[in-house]
């Protein structure tokens, strides 16, 4: 098969679809691979590595999505990339649709079938190609909240770890999955005071194993997230329904008995966000502050640290790819994990959540295979 990887165009974005390394998987695996040029710069691939692990170099977006049958990205497709994107084509990457109609607009008028990384499963029941990329945003969430407590970023002017005689910042942490453990993890690392709220009990008893009681745990309910946020000088949001939109926990109304200066972090984003005041953001101009509280709702945090990201990413990526490539859309008849994934084919909504969050019908993929 011939596979297309076009340089990401989102502001910020710096991850690539394929490093060199996955390149040569797929050459080794008969496949023709084409990379528009430059595409892995931002993450510190050269073309040159490229052309060593058997690729071909494109001049431009347009010749990879030309000439190629599945296209391999990390952001979802811009409004540039799903006008170039025709009925023969796969596209494997982030779609995150449940927020964006004009994409699924784009996408459904397009045919191609499109196969969001968010939504493949695993025989667990989790979400493995969210997963590296969670791991990511939940550790940079902490990094980016205590820039943002700097008073000069328009944070109050607390440091988040403290010094001897004076408190560290308190951390809450909303939903206990990969964003949230992770996020507790650097904020206990950097000996803030964390509490993570979650309504999972045999998930609150993992978090309590794992860190040894030394991040509190409570029972997400409308009373406690209440009282968590007025103690908080940070907020991570870290709530996710694979496919639908997240739900608001945080409400405008809300924010004007939080502290002044505090910070909100909204990983979420990409799903809608997970406060009611949320908006995406780029780590050009990352903040906003709303009854002065800020908001960190950068919508491709990983892309921060795009060598990570890109590399963390294909690991996880790499088997369900060579599989499209190897035998198309067959694949995911093999696979019941990978069409999970399968959000739009034949200019309909193939993914339950997305359909509903959209509020268009649902087609069975199978039955649309039939």
């Amino acid at each position: 098969m011939r596979v297309g990887v076009p340089k990401e165009i989102k502001p910020g974005e710096h991850r690539v679809g394929l490093p060199p390394t996955a390149v040569r998987e797929y050459v080794a695996r008969g496949h023709q691979v084409l990379i528009e040029t430059s595409a892995g710069a931002g993450a510190g691939y050269a073309d040159e590595a490229y052309v060593k692990a058997g690729a071909q170099i494109a001049p431009d977006a347009a010749a990879v999505f030309a000439g190629s049958d599945l296209i391999i990205k990390v952001k979802e497709p811009q409004k540039v990339e799903w006008e170039r994107l025709e009925a023969r084509h796969i596209l494997f990457t982030y779609l995150h649709l449940a927020p964006d109609p004009a994409q699924t607009e784009g996408l459904i008028a397009s045919g191609c079938a499109a196969i969001a990384y968010e939504t493949v499963t695993d025989a667990k029941g989790g979400l493995p190609l969210l997963a590296p990329m969670s791991e990511v945003a939940g550790r940079i969430a902490v990094f980016s909240a205590a820039e943002t407590l700097l008073k000069h970023n328009g944070g109050m002017g607390l440091l988040l770890c403290g010094v001897p005689g004076v408190p560290p910042a308190r951390v809450a942490v909303l939903g206990g999955g990969v964003v949230g453990m992770n996020a507790a993890r650097m904020a206990m690392g950097l000996n803030a005071e964390v509490v993570v709220l979650e309504r999972s009990i045999p998930r609150m008893r993992e978090l309590d194993d794992i860190f040894m009681g030394r991040v509190l745990t409570r029972y997400s309910t409308l009373d406690a997230i209440e009282e968590e946020i007025l103690k908080a000088d940070v907020v991570i949001g870290a709530v996710l329904t694979a496919g639908a939109a997240a739900p608001k926990l945080i409400k405008r109304a809300d924010l004007v008995r939080m502290k002044p200066g505090s910070v909100l972090v909204d990983v979420s984003i990409d799903q809608g966000g997970c406060f009611e005041t949320s908006h995406p953001t780029t780590h050009a101009e990352p903040t906003y502050t709303v009854d002065g509280v800020v908001h960190y709702c950068v919508a491709n945090m990983p892309g921060a640290a795009p060598r990570t990201s890109s590399e963390a990413l294909v690991h996880a990526t790499l088997p369900f790819g060579l599989a499209l490539a190897d035998h198309g859309l067959d694949a995911l008849k093999r696979d019941k994990h990978l069409a999970k994934g399968l959000n739009v084919l034949g200019g309909q909504l193939t993914h339950p959540a997305v359909a509903e969050a959209l509020g268009k019908p649902f087609v069975d993929p199978y039955g649309a295979w039939a």
